[in-house]
């Protein structure tokens, strides 16, 4: 995720951090090419193409325009909702450790509970963005990380551990059914957390809006300069690479946007996200907590 003061009006022009232009420049110097290409051709054989106006590509335009529209409110509905799922994480993980404290009074056991959360939320940050994240895991619960990464879901098996060191606490140590009622709720509201980000991350956009989107902003590139040449002249691969540049600018952004959990710069910062809930478990505890990661060129990850 990029975050970052306002950019002044001479750094907009320049900045490529958090840009798509890099994803897009292809497309870009291709159409501006392609009309000089066209423009060139039209000069030498002299053909009279102001028969062709704009009015035609204007309409596609606008349709296109609704498509793009619609694709990047889907997209960013998405990311909207990876975010408020990961805010409630933070939220949930604080509310357990508090319950943990006020509950369990064993300080060995209070620790072992709230280090699987902490071992859950990186399980979860490794199945969302298909990495290894063991290592990390094992940093809270040791070889307890092998155990659980030779599940499938391994954040699931997470929260399964903690139910059961919860029900021993009940079973065991004495604790009431309502201390046990108070950590279930806690469990049942981080598997269902677990649930929506499972969602976004298996159920893209359904591939016929992208497939859609694509052949209509290709179409309209290459009859652009057609329409273009008798109104703009030699400006005509100018303009046609500013209308590439918004076309194909949006559709990057809508697709990285689409799957909010990568490591991508506009993605969402689960690493950051995951060390706010160490930094809350550890204070909890009473332990000196680990700092906040920082920044890499406006960039947390």
């Amino acid at each position: 995720m990029i975050v970052r003061p306002r950019p002044t009006f001479l750094q907009l022009f320049f900045i490529m951090r958090g840009s798509v232009v890099p994803r897009i420049l292809p497309q870009i110097f291709g159409f501006a090419i392609y009309s000089a290409v066209i423009l060139a051709l039209a000069r030498w054989f002299s053909l009279d193409l102001g028969v062709f106006n704009i009015t035609p590509f204007g309409l596609v335009g606008v349709t296109l325009s609704i498509y793009l529209s619609f694709r990047n409110n889907a997209a960013y509905d998405r990311w909207w909702e990876a975010r408020k799922l990961w805010g409630a994480l933070v939220f949930e993980i604080r509310n357990l450790s508090r319950a943990t404290i006020s509950l369990i009074a064993d300080p060995a056991e209070q620790r072992g509970l709230l280090m699987d959360a902490l071992a859950f939320c990186h399980f979860l940050r490794g199945q969302l963005r298909k990495i290894d994240s063991k290592e990390d895991a094992r940093a809270f619960i040791a070889a307890g990380a092998d155990t659980a990464a030779t599940f499938t879901n391994p954040a699931d098996e997470m929260v399964r551990r903690m139910g059961r060191r919860a029900n021993a606490q009940r079973r065991v140590a004495g604790m009431d059914t309502v201390g046990f009622r108070i950590l279930d709720e806690r469990l049942a509201s981080i598997s269902a957390i677990q649930a929506g980000c499972e969602r976004i991350a298996g159920t893209p956009l359904p591939f016929a809006y992208t497939l859609l989107v694509h052949r209509t902003a290709y179409i309209v590139c290459l009859l652009l300069p057609i329409g273009l040449i008798s109104t703009t002249g030699w400006a005509t691969p100018l303009f046609t690479a500013l209308i590439a540049y918004t076309f194909f600018g949006l559709d990057a952004l809508s697709e990285e946007l689409e799957d909010p959990f990568g490591t991508e710069a506009n993605d969402l910062a689960l690493d950051g996200l995951c060390r706010v809930c160490e930094i809350s478990v550890f204070e909890a505890l009473g332990e000196t907590p680990p700092k906040m990661l920082p920044a890499e060129k406006f960039y947390f990850s």
